[in-house]
């Protein structure tokens, strides 16, 4: 039998979670692969990659489209989820499939497909969900890495204060600041002096610095916080500042920061984690794929 895709795996594991139960990931794999009768070599069939099996992947992407959709939801123990009112409403519909056609009723699946991306929608209304090679290798290359910030973030979040200062250092020496590693390490985390987390050499040469302040939050950062680091900074007639948070900042907060004559730059989750992946800090590559066109050229006949 051939393996059932990532949209035959998103009503079975909505039902296996109809009970109220939370489970973890890894038990609802198991639920899965049992119901749908694989054989031990169709549990074992390896992506391209040869990094995951084919089922495993699948069964994840299922996963996060339906809690993208809000059909099921993180518990509170890790890598444990459980199914939401949504999708007991899903359910009570009795559906023959839940796929990305149902889904696509729900402004949060659709939002989260075009996250941060000024481009058409990913789910368009003639021959849905039909791409070219070229069009679907760009869109699950998008929808990767969207999902890879998400992971990252999250996982900056359950991280100690000190590991993040660390993050912050590692991230900002990457992006060409600091100095070496062992220069920057020694400016951040050691002043804590009026709204100052640590400071960094702009270049190698040290020809200025730039002050940080560094909040591994949950809550919004607003404008009073902003205005604290503006006054640390104008006390020592620095003129460079980056604020940086694991959580978001209030529009009066950027207003702020926008208005004053320090110059103040506001990096935000959504920001942090993306630069993380642009810089390859906390995250590694997992496969690299070459597509190729044909050479014109060299079929051209002297």
């Amino acid at each position: 039998m051939s393996l059932p895709t990532y949209q035959d795996a998103m009503l079975p594991m909505v039902r296996a979670l109809e009970d109220g139960n939370e489970r973890h990931i890894r038990d609802l794999t198991e639920m899965l692969i049992r119901e749908f009768g694989l054989s031990e070599s169709e549990r074992q069939e390896l992506l391209p990659s040869g990094q995951s099996t084919v089922i495993g992947n699948r069964i994840g992407w299922a996963r996060t489209y339906l809690s993208k959709s809000g059909l099921i939801e993180k518990a509170s123990t890790r890598g444990r989820y459980k199914i939401t009112e949504r999708g007991l409403d899903v359910l009570r519909r009795n559906p023959g499939r839940i796929d990305n056609d149902l889904l696509s009723e729900f402004p949060e699946f659709t939002g989260w497909l075009n996250l941060k991306r000024d481009q058409p929608t990913a789910v368009p209304t003639d021959n849905r969900w039909e791409q070219t090679p070229e069009e679907s290798l760009e869109t699950a290359h998008q929808t990767l890495r969207v999902n890879l910030a998400t992971e990252v973030l999250e996982k900056v979040k359950t991280c100690s204060p000190a590991f993040f200062e660390r993050l912050v250092v590692e991230l900002l020496v990457k992006m060409g600041y600091g100095g070496t590693r062992e220069d920057a390490g020694q400016a951040v985390g050691r002043s804590g002096d009026g709204g100052i987390d640590g400071i960094i050499k702009e270049d190698r040469l040290g020809l200025d610095v730039i002050y940080l302040q560094a909040k591994r939050w949950e809550n919004t950062v607003g404008s009073p916080e902003i205005q604290k680091f503006a006054g640390a900074l104008q006390g020592r007639r620095a003129t460079k500042g980056v604020f940086i948070t694991t959580s978001d900042y209030s529009k009066g907060a950027r207003e702020f920061a926008g208005a004053i004559n320090n110059k103040i730059i506001l990096i935000d989750g959504d920001e942090l984690a993306d630069l993380m992946i642009d810089y390859n800090v906390g995250v590694s590559i997992f496969a690299t794929y070459e597509t190729k066109k044909i050479d014109s050229d060299y079929f051209i006949e002297e």
